[in-house]
């Protein structure tokens, strides 16, 4: 085995691991009260009411929590709600990088035609915020993300499953635990920083909506 062999995505996975401790601290620092800590200590619980029975062993597990798909047309004036189920709803077949020179170009022609066609459109994406830059307490970059798990839990998305976001104004608030949705113009197509291909999707968002914002 080549130990020099690596990929655009090892990467990629060591950048979200390194958004996740960002947004980590940002969660931690919302949560310290002012002032320091009052009061007295936090007294455990008793227990109250009924212990929880066992599950049924045929029963469907939890799994984590994923944006709801939504592909509506936009209102005269407005913006079109548009899902992951569209946007992740093909295969994208990333190159692998092993260290030659120059990088190997992506295969430009695997986003659908009704991909494609979103470029430039004004729409509101629904999912999970990984902020990247943060200033003044505010999220001015972030990823947003299809999947929960991609954001608290280090599992590196697939390509077409996160939009590389940019807020416009002074940013939003830190949401981590709950979907926000935001609203702005999307560029659909390959973008790559020293040969790495980054993403397929950009976002200028210019609001986001959800609990606490």
């Amino acid at each position: 085995m080549n130990h020099r062999r690596t990929t655009h995505w090892m990467r990629a996975a060591l950048a979200l691991a390194g958004a996740a401790i960002v947004a980590s601290a940002i969660v931690a620092e919302e949560a310290k009260p002012p002032g320091g800590v009052r009061g007295q200590p936090i007294q455990p619980a008793k227990a109250k009411g009924q212990p929880i029975q066992r599950i049924a062993t045929n029963a469907v597990a939890a799994s984590p929590a994923a944006a709801p798909s939504t592909n509506t047309p936009a209102k005269p004036g407005g913006p079109m709600a548009l899902g992951f189920d569209k946007l992740a709803g093909f295969n994208y077949v990333v190159p692998e990088y092993t260290g030659t020179t120059p990088p190997p170009a992506p295969d430009t022609n695997q986003i659908p035609a009704t991909v494609r066609a979103l470029d430039g459109k004004t729409v509101s994406v629904k999912g999970f915020m990984l902020p990247l830059k943060v200033k003044d307490g505010k999220v001015q970059e972030l990823l947003l993300m299809r999947d929960q798990s991609m954001c608290c839990f280090g599992a590196v998305p697939k390509i077409n499953e996160f939009l590389t976001v940019k807020m416009t104004g002074d940013g939003t608030r830190a949401v981590m635990d709950q979907a926000v949705t935001l609203v702005g113009k999307l560029k659909v197509g390959e973008f790559s920083e020293n040969g790495y291909l980054l993403g397929i999707y950009q976002l200028d968002a210019d609001r986001a909506e959800g609990p606490g914002l």
